[in-house]
């Protein structure tokens, strides 16, 4: 298994498990028509019928000699209305997996008030969300009466080449920066000049860079940062139209991640548990994946349609001290512009890959580095702009929910899909008893900015 996904499974706590949960709103889908779709179309990637397995030293992917598909779907008869969805969704994300098999399961509730709800809870080192997102792509054509073209994946030994490139891209990197080093490169430029003057650049950058990683300052502890119970709510929002985002952003001049960020802000202050004193010296980040593929070297970056986990991280200061939503926006948009420019993601996914590959005790340092800098994770990911159709029915609504690492409890989600955004919040016990009222303030949020039609 590549470091990049066993890592998921080496951080992972009783209490706090690495699962990413979506759930889709599909119109008319019938029991009968998703095993079918079960069997044919997503059993496709080879992955899916495997379960991971420790053989120290490593993590391995092991085809379940006794996989059924009927073991990994339920079916609810239930005509659950909306409120009580909401529960029984709840219920299903703290049901554990079994370890015994492929780390993945449906449950279908074919009778839901609105449309029948399809719910998957994988654990994150089969994918991350945009290789699932991938998945969906492929097996959801914009058509009724079309059928996915290609889709599918065999589960083929990556760790060697992965391994070979990176070590390929190394040496290279060093070929290039030893000679600068000792001074016996022929570049007559001086520093911010030609190659002499890149590579002291790029060494400039990447040890700022990574000092900024390492010094910055933890969370301030708050209500956030509560010992964790264990039993973890999930609720999601009403659609709205992706236009009224577009419209703020156009009219501030910010991105629609902008806008995102800073309703979650205003949504996280009032519970802190923080006087107004306290506020103004409070640090509070977001932890916020960010897609890396194109940034990796050539043989590392995964193929078109392959599961696994290619993200770093970012740490997003969080104006929970700002007085406005204008003032909140424009400072999320600052921090964000810098982090955009930074190579922490990069060096955030190298770190936690490390994770499978050092022992436990060394560990816990490790994801101390991470999880004190963040007290929620804030991820936000696009979906298609026209309606997909699973086994030939309309998906209505999609919605996802992501894990939380460490002492983290709280997590926001954002997905836009068919022209609509929807937020979606999963949270500890301990550190959110309502996150419905969290999902009310983000989206009374929106009401305070500008442009909005």
């Amino acid at each position: 298994m590549l470091p990049s996904d066993s890592a998921w499974l080496a951080l992972e706590r009783p209490d706090n498990p690495m699962t990413i949960t979506i759930m889709l709103r599909v119109d008319g889908l019938t029991p009968g028509r998703f095993r079918e779709f079960l069997e044919v179309y997503w059993l496709a990637w080879e992955r899916f019928r495997c379960r991971p397995v420790w053989r120290a030293p490593a993590w391995y992917w092991e085809k379940d000699p006794t996989f059924a598909p009927p073991k990994h779907l339920d079916v609810a008869l239930d005509r659950f209305e909306p409120g009580e969805l909401q529960n029984w969704v709840s219920e299903r994300l703290n049901e554990p997996l079994p370890l015994y098999r492929p780390r993945w399961k449906f449950w279908l509730a074919p009778n839901a008030r609105g449309g029948a709800a399809l719910l998957l809870r994988l654990h994150h080192c089969y994918a991350d969300g945009l290789s699932l997102l991938g998945v969906f792509d492929q097996l959801c054509p914009a058509s009724p009466r079309q059928y996915p073209a290609v889709y599918g994946a065999r589960e083929a030994p990556e760790l060697g080449r992965w391994f070979s490139s990176a070590q390929a891209w190394l040496e290279a990197y060093v070929a290039e920066v030893a000679p600068v080093v000792s001074g016996s490169t022929d570049d007559p430029e001086p520093p911010g000049k030609g190659r002499v003057g890149k590579v002291f650049e790029t060494g400039t950058r990447l040890v700022h860079d990574i000092s900024e990683l390492l010094v910055s300052p933890d969370d301030t502890p708050s209500d956030l940062k509560r010992p964790l119970l264990g039993r973890r709510n999930c609720r999601w929002s009403p659609p709205v139209p992706l236009a009224h985002f577009r419209d703020i952003a156009r009219a501030t001049r910010t991105t629609i991640n902008d806008v995102l960020l800073a309703c979650v802000a205003a949504a996280v202050k009032p519970r802190l548990g923080m006087t107004p004193e306290q506020l103004e010296d409070a640090v509070l980040h977001a932890a916020v994946p960010v897609d890396i593929r194109a940034q990796l070297p050539e043989g590392v970056q995964p193929e078109d349609g392959a599961l696994g986990n290619c993200f770093g991280t970012v740490f997003v200061p969080l104006p929970v001290d700002g007085h406005s939503a204008l003032e909140r926006l424009f400072r999320v948009k600052h921090e964000t512009r810098k982090l955009k420019k930074s190579w922490q993601p990069g060096l955030a996914w190298g770190l936690t890959s490390c994770a499978s590959l050092i022992p436990e005790p060394g560990r816990k340092p490790l994801a101390d580095l991470f999880f004190r800098k963040a007290s929620a994770v804030v991820s936000n990911v696009p979906g298609t702009p026209e309606t997909r159709y699973l086994a030939g029915c309309a998906i209505t609504e999609q919605m996802f929910w992501v894990p939380q690492a460490g002492d983290i409890g709280l997590g926001v989600s954002i997905v836009s899909y068919g022209g609509q955004v929807q937020f979606g919040v999963v949270a500890d016990e301990s550190v959110l008893p309502d996150p419905s009222a969290f999902l009310d303030d983000c989206l009374n949020e929106l009401d305070q900015f500008p442009g909005r039609s």
